[in-house]
């Protein structure tokens, strides 16, 4: 349940047209529901601000449906990430009318698009297009969440004149994503273009000395850049999610 769908059930009641049992029966999964291994927090989209996303990675298809169909039936969007090409093709069949995201691992299952909520643009720029999966899962959750996003791909420091001839949409944006693999360079250098806060997005990608993504967040961490923010190695999600909490502000 989202603070829309609370506010217009308790007006519905104040009006006449729900009734005290019709609204204590909406209402009585809150704070949480048990189905069998999972407990699903309805409550997460009015305590936080943003609703209970479902992690795909170790859970079955079946779990997933039933997570996903009790998170509609309580009035909520629905976002699954980190999902095999198998998984998503076996949920969007058992989930009529949800969407997939392959290049982002993600699958929505929503009632039309979400109402924009974001103040500005949420920019998503990659160093390179190996960082594109873990940029789609950020440029993905903040469209979700009610974000305008723009994508600036490819345009890593190994190149950097690619970056510096497209400046203005650093300057248009609001909050910007950065994601980038090998030593992490692009999040400095973008920090050091612009003053928007920017989320530093580390990815695993990399030879024997990135040590799987190690490198990249220690490069990020230790910025020159007073407005660079490090979010963990591959977490597109969560960089999504906090760019959305800045936009709204």
């Amino acid at each position: 349940m989202t603070k829309d769908h609370l506010k217009k059930l308790l007006a519905g009641v104040a009006g006449g047209a729900v009734t005290v049992e019709e609204a204590f029966e909406r209402l009585r999964a809150l704070p949480y529901e048990k189905l069998g291994e999972a407990h699903v927090d309805h409550h997460r989209g009015i305590r936080q601000g943003v609703p209970e996303v479902i992690f795909g990675e170790g859970k079955t298809v079946d779990q997933i449906v039933s997570i996903a169909r009790s998170m509609r039936k309580a009035g909520a969007g629905v976002l699954v990430t980190r999902l095999s090409e198998e998984k998503m093709r076996a949920l969007r069949k058992r989930l009529r009318g949800s969407e997939g995201y392959p290049d982002a691992r993600c699958l929505v299952f929503r009632d039309g698009a979400p109402k924009i909520r974001g103040k500005g643009t949420v920019l998503v720029v990659t160093a390179g297009t190996s960082d594109i999966p873990v940029a789609e899962e950020a440029a993905v959750t903040a469209e979700f969440l009610g974000n305008r996003v723009d994508r600036l791909f490819d345009v890593g420091v190994a190149g950097i004149h690619r970056l510096l001839l497209q400046q203005e949409h650093l300057h248009a944006a609001r909050v910007i994503v950065v994601v980038a693999g090998m030593e992490g360079a692009l999040a400095s250098v973008v920090g050091g273009l612009t003053d928007k806060p920017v989320i530093a997005v580390p990815t695993s990608v990399g030879y024997g000395a990135a040590f799987g993504g190690v490198a990249a967040p220690l490069g990020m961490l230790n910025s020159c850049s007073p407005t660079v923010a490090v979010v963990n190695i591959d977490n597109g999600f969560g960089a999504g999610v906090l760019a959305s909490v800045i936009n709204r502000l």
